[in-house]
């Protein structure tokens, strides 16, 4: 059976009682007790959302069964959205494995996830497709596809990991993937996302901009962290990246062994514009989903009483200083 976390927010919902207390406390310096008319308004203005925790591998049929059956159980559990991690579709050794899988956004398989959004009226976040790109390269893409089995939105992963893991292995992520060159956010049933993918976490920039520049309000993540970078700095950077942009963030992450040469961190978090985690699986390499609630109310809240973007600088403000 599954594992099924329902972590929801200030609404009086399922919350274990740890996250509960937790969330009360770095709170309740900020915010009052809500009167039940409060209450009342805050549950209208929540909708569900589910982040999906999965181990991929090289056969897109065995990852689309897996897939399939996690959607199932998130519109069951009433979500209106269903956040995948980056490579949720095919995940291999080597890195040409997924030139040979990679096709355009029309093919058969992303035809294959539009159809499951379709058949369960939910809206898919589908992070780090391998999309077909020019000469022998890919792009990495993240997909958002509406309940009616529309494509919404696209965006192609910008900052590429071309890193040497301290103590692990050595990544090239360019090697075979052009970078992005756009932003993008969306409207949704949950708010306006922003999209980013795994590595850009480290870069701010990136996520000022969706707050900012793009009225985001709910910021995804899809991942697929190393257990070095993962234990390191996965947390708190996603963390930082809430509180900062005020937003939702919803980081979505492979997780365990995919093969001899391949492992991922794990650790699917739901956070929310406090930087409080409101969603998290129990068992950070189980395959599963978390489900929160997304109180677009408390967005509000937060913005207006601590107004960071009426006080922040404008980015031309920081023009190079004279020497």
């Amino acid at each position: 059976m599954l594992n099924c976390c329902f972590h929801f927010c200030l609404n009086g919902a399922r919350l274990p009682r740890a996250l509960r207390s937790s969330h009360v406390n770095s709170y309740s310096n900020f915010s009052t007790v809500q009167s039940s008319a409060d209450s009342a308004m805050a549950a209208l203005n929540s909708i569900r959302v589910a982040a999906v925790q999965m181990t991929s591998v090289n056969d897109l049929s065995s990852n689309f069964s897996t897939c399939s059956r996690l959607v199932k159980e998130a519109a069951s559990a009433g979500a209106k959205m269903i956040c995948f991690p980056e490579s949720f579709s095919f995940l291999g050794p080597k890195s040409e494995d997924s030139l040979l899988v990679a096709e355009a956004l029309d093919g058969p398989i992303m035809q294959k996830y539009c159809s499951l959004a379709r058949e369960y009226s939910i809206w898919l976040s589908l992070g780090g497709f391998q999309e077909k790109g020019h000469d022998a390269h890919l792009r990495n893409t993240h997909v958002i596809v509406d309940d009616a089995g529309n494509i919404r939105s696209t965006y192609s992963k910008i900052h590429l990991f071309d890193v040497d893991v301290p103590g692990g292995s050595t990544y090239r992520e360019s090697s075979f993937t052009e970078p992005g060159k756009d932003i993008a956010a969306v409207d949704s049933p949950i708010g306006r996302l922003g999209l980013t993918i795994c590595y850009d976490l480290r870069f701010p920039e990136i996520y000022q901009q969706l707050r900012f520049n793009h009225d985001a309000q709910v910021i995804l993540v899809p991942s697929a962290f190393t257990p070095v970078t993962g234990q390191a700095h996965w947390e708190i950077l996603l963390r930082a990246r809430a509180i900062e942009t005020q937003c939702y963030v919803i980081a979505s992450a492979q997780a365990g062994k995919h093969n001899e040469k391949r492992e991922s961190y794990g650790d699917t978090l739901i956070i929310d514009p406090w930087g409080t985690v409101v969603g998290r699986l129990p068992d950070r390499l189980s395959t599963g989903i978390t489900v929160a609630d997304i109180n677009l109310s408390l967005i509000d809240s937060v913005r207006k009483k601590m107004p960071i973007a009426e006080q922040r600088k404008p980015f031309d403000f920081w023009r190079p200083a004279s020497l």
